[in-house]
C-alpha cells in the first residue's frame, strides 16, 4: 500500500519529481565524466612516459638496477621470453643490452647511453620509428646508429656521418667501434634527447663482448590495468634471481609527479561533491516549502507521522534510483565521444606538452568502475540528504503548516 501510494504521489505533481530527478541525473553525469577525464588523463599521461623508453614493466638481473653495469648482464634465454610473451596481457617483451660509453667526433665527446634492442619489438613498445626526425630506422643488418637530436648537435654530426662509441665491455675489456648515424632521434624528455645512442642487439653484443647476454627485458602491455596482475605472472615464470621492476619503481620522481597531480584532482572532486551536496539539499529544501500544507492536511486527517516520513523517504529512493539511471545513461555517449575525439590543447599550451614529449589532448578513459563508483556516491549524496524530511515531518505542527 505505501510503495503503490508512494508512486503515485510521485507523479502527482510531475513537474517537481522531474526537477528532482534532473538534479540528480546531471549531478550523476558531472561526476562521471569528471573521473572518467581523470582517468583517461593520467592513463594517457603514464603511456606518454612509458613509451620514452622504460616500458611498464622491465626485468633484470637481480642487483642490477643499484649497478647497471654489465657484469649484471643475465644470459638470453629464448623459452622463458616465448613463455613472458604469453603472459595474457602482454603485448611484447623487448630484450636490450645497455651500457654506458664516451661517443667522440673528433675533439668532441660526450658520454651517452647504448642501448641494443630488437628493432622490430622496440618500435611495438616505444613506437621508435615515430621519433625519426631524420634518417631511417634500425633495420637490424648492419652497424648503423641512431642518436638523440640534442646528442647530435653536440657532436655537430648529422644523418651518414661517423661516430666513434668508446667504453668498458663485459668483463672489463675495452669496447670500442665505429658507426654511421642511420637517423637523428627527436625525444620529448630532454634527457634522453640529449644522451641516447640505439643499435640492433647483434651490434650491441659485438661492442661490448657480451655474447648471447641481456641486461633487461622490457614489456609492453595491452593494459595498464593489468600491471599488478602481470608483475606477478613475470615473476612466477622469471623465477629466483631476477628483478621484475614496474615504471614507477624505476621512476619513481615521475610517479609521485603524478600521484600528486592525482591528489590534486581528487581536491577537485571533492569539492564538486560538495557543489552536487548543496545543490540536492536545496531542491529537497525547496520541495519540502511546497508541499508544507500538504503535510500538515495529512497528519491533521490521522495519518502518522511516522508512515508520512516512510513515504516521504520512497519517494526520495525512487526520484534518486530514477536520476542516477538517466545520469549513466546521458553519460555513456558523451564519455564514449571524449574516448573517440579527446579534448585538444591549442596554442602555447598545447606546444609546451608536445616539448616534452606528450601528447596534447585530455581523453576520457571508459570504465565501468567510475561509471558505478560515481553514481553511487552521488546516490548516497542523495539518500543521506533525503533524510531531511524525517526531521522536518518529526517537528511539523499541522495547524500551522496548514495556515496560508
Amino acid at each position: 500500500m505505501t510503495f503503490k501510494l508512494t508512486w503515485r504521489n510521485l507523479w502527482r505533481n510531475p513537474r517537481r519529481s522531474l526537477i528532482t530527478m534532473s538534479s540528480v541525473a546531471f549531478a550523476v553525469m558531472l561526476a562521471i565524466v569528471m573521473g572518467s577525464l581523470q582517468k583517461g588523463i593520467f592513463d594517457n599521461l603514464i603511456r606518454d612516459v612509458v613509451s620514452f623508453y622504460s616500458g611498464y614493466l622491465q626485468v633484470h638481473h637481480e642487483g642490477y638496477w643499484d649497478e647497471q653495469v654489465l657484469e649484471e648482464s643475465f644470459p638470453e634465454d629464448a623459452a622463458m621470453v616465448r613463455k613472458l610473451s604469453q603472459i595474457q596481457g602482454v603485448k611484447a617483451v623487448v630484450p636490450r643490452l645497455e651500457t654506458f660509453a664516451l661517443a667522440s667526433v673528433g675533439s668532441l665527446t660526450k658520454g651517452c647511453l647504448v642501448a641494443g634492442t630488437e628493432p622490430e619489438r622496440e618500435r611495438a613498445m616505444t613506437r621508435l620509428p615515430e621519433k625519426l626526425s631524420a634518417g631511417e630506422y634500425l633495420d637490424g643488418r648492419g652497424k648503423g646508429i641512431l642518436i638523440g637530436e640534442g646528442l647530435a648537435r653536440k657532436l655537430q654530426v648529422g644523418v651518414d656521418d661517423t661516430v666513434i662509441l668508446l667504453g668498458q665491455g663485459y668483463q672489463g675489456s675495452m669496447a670500442a667501434g665505429k658507426y654511421r648515424v642511420l637517423g637523428l632521434l627527436r625525444f620529448g624528455a630532454p634527457q634522453l634527447n640529449d644522451a641516447m645512442v640505439y643499435m640492433d642487439l647483434v651490434t650491441a653484443r659485438q661492442f661490448t663482448g657480451a655474447e648471447n647476454l641481456l641486461t633487461s627485458l622490457a614489456f609492453a602491455l595491452e593494459n595498464p590495468q593489468d600491471l599488478a596482475r602481470i608483475q606477478q605472472a613475470v615473476r612466477k615464470v622469471s623465477g629466483p634471481g631476477y628483478e621484475v621492476m614496474t615504471w614507477g619503481e624505476m621512476m619513481p620522481e615521475i610517479s609521485n609527479h603524478i600521484k600528486a597531480d592525482r591528489a590534486g584532482l581528487y581536491v577537485m572532486i571533492g569539492i564538486l561533491y560538495s557543489i552536487i551536496a548543496f545543490g540536492l539539499f536545496s531542491t529537497v529544501l525547496m520541495m519540502m516549502a511546497e508541499r508544507r500544507y500538504e503535510f500538515g492536511m495529512l497528519i491533521a486527517i490521522g495519518m502518522k507521522k511516522s508512515r508520512l516520513a516512510l513515504t516521504l523517504v520512497m519517494e526520495n529512493l525512487f526520484i534518486t534510483i530514477i536520476g542516477t539511471l538517466a545520469g549513466m545513461a546521458v553519460s555513456l555517449p558523451l564519455v564514449m565521444l571524449l574516448k573517440q575525439k579527446p579534448l585538444r590543447l591549442t596554442g602555447h599550451v598545447a606546444e609546451a606538452y608536445e616539448k616534452f614529449g606528450f601528447e596534447a589532448i585530455f581523453p576520457a578513459a571508459l570504465d565501468g568502475a567510475i561509471f558505478l563508483n560515481q553514481a553511487l556516491t552521488v546516490m548516497v549524496l542523495a539518500l543521506v540528504i533525503g533524510l531531511y524530511p524525517i526531521v522536518h515531518v518529526a517537528r511539523i505542527n499541522p495547524v500551522m503548516a496548514m495556515k496560508k
